[in-house]
């Protein structure tokens, strides 16, 4: 079997799919209070989208196998002019506590990593089909950008959860720890021409691009910037003239930024570069020994402007608020709306239904429409006893059953011990 192009795995690779994959619904804290109560929890969350690239493709990069074409077919063909993909993986572990019968403190340690990116068809086509097929074309690639951050974050807050005896308010703040940077951004007029006898090529490059240290890039316990950040948590009953009960919800997290040090490299460019003289009839096949001077560094030195300096970036917000109304004592129905800012994703809406199976185990069913993918269906149970709380779920379940005909993927899972009390 063909070994895969380094371009091709440098393109998934930045595109998120590092990520391990792993599994706190909406990377909040707060959200499971309700039923989780004081206690310490562990927490996980991941999720994979994408409206160009069907899970078939992905899924080839995450657990392995060969990328046919007509697998690469199906996402080429079914792909807008400009798609968005995006991944974030988070794991924590939180505890709430305290004596007041009116609040209860938060501590808690998170490692996150956040992707997202927009990539034009005639990127996709390059990497993964080469540039023969395209001669004497012009490949566009204005609008395609890349946005890749790890850090950790140690939490402190409170929430108070007696207001009026019904109405919970939550805050927290955090001081981040910057691991990795990547940026990159084509502006308006970055092309790709190769003419009809693949001779010459043009590129023309008008991008922006960032790294953290690149000497400490590879080092989980990489100290490479500097940030804090905010979570704030809102929720209150109110009266509806639907159903027994009705709870609003509003959670907005990870307000903040991130100070990256000196070391950190910042490129930018603004011209034509020109490879004449060569037969170049595919870039991710080049096996001509006069071709060696073509490579990556010399590609950077002869097009960017490279200067180490200190920076500042925001990192992605998340926005969810969500509706809750309790028709019977065994049966909840809610809407919500998701946005995640400083980043490519699109308005999501979703609807989810849980019913009580038993006194202790309940499940829910996910229906939701936007963010980094398309159409969503997800499924998750519950367990809640005096000492324990389990929750398991997905809010992407087609990616897993039908990945050949969707978009999006993820899973999570929270375990929390209860303290007596």
């Amino acid at each position: 079997m063909r070994k895969p192009n380094r371009l091709r795995i440098l393109f998934v690779l930045y595109l998120g799919i590092f990520a391990l994959p792993a599994f706190s619904q909406y990377n909040s804290e707060f959200i499971n209070f309700e039923k989780m109560g004081r206690s310490v929890s562990l927490n996980a969350e991941y999720e994979l989208g994408s409206n160009g690239i069907y899970n078939s493709f992905l899924n080839k990069f995450i657990y392995g196998g060969y990328i046919d074409k007509k697998t690469k077919d199906a996402s080429n063909n079914s792909m807008r002019n400009l798609n968005v993909m995006g991944a974030n993986m988070n794991y924590d572990i939180s505890t709430f506590f305290g004596r007041s019968p009116k609040y209860s403190y938060l501590v808690g340690f998170k490692d996150q990593r956040i992707f997202n990116s927009s990539f034009t068809k005639d990127f996709y086509q390059l990497v993964f089909y080469g540039n023969q097929p395209y001669k004497n074309e012009t490949k566009n690639l204005s609008g395609s950008s890349i946005n890749s951050l790890r850090f950790q974050e140690l939490k402190l807050g409170f929430i108070w959860h007696k207001i009026d005896t019904t109405a919970k308010v939550g805050v927290s703040i955090s001081i981040l720890k910057g691991q990795q940077l990547f940026y990159i951004r084509a502006k308006e007029g970055s092309s790709l021409y190769t003419n009809s006898d693949g001779t010459e090529l043009v590129f023309n490059s008008n991008f922006n691009m960032a790294l953290s240290d690149t000497n400490n890039r590879k080092n989980p316990f990489a100290y490479t910037g500097l940030g804090a950040s905010a979570d704030i948590f809102f929720e209150t009953p109110y009266k509806s003239k639907i159903g027994k009960e009705s709870v609003l919800t509003v959670n907005a997290n990870n307000i903040g930024f991130l100070h990256w040090f000196d070391n950190s490299v910042q490129y930018s460019s603004d011209s034509t570069f020109k490879f004449e003289g060569y037969q170049i009839d595919n870039l991710l096949d080049l096996k001509d020994s006069t071709l060696a001077a073509i490579n990556r560094d010399s590609i950077i030195k002869n097009t960017t402007n490279a200067h180490q300096e200190s920076f500042n970036v925001n990192i992605p917000t998340n926005l969810l608020i969500v509706n809750r109304i309790r028709f019977t004592d065994k049966f909840v129905c809610g809407t919500g709306f998701r946005y995640l800012f400083n980043s490519n994703f699109k308005p999501y809406f979703f609807m989810e239904a849980e019913y009580m199976l038993s006194p202790k185990i309940s499940g829910s069913l996910h229906v939701g429409y936007g963010g980094y993918s398309k159409l969503n269906l997800g499924v998750a149970f519950s367990y809640v006893s005096s000492s324990w709380f389990f929750k398991i779920g997905s809010n992407s379940l087609q990616g897993y059953i039908s990945p050949a005909n969707t978009y999006g993927q993820g899973a999570f899972l929270s375990i929390a011990r209860k303290f007596k009390r």
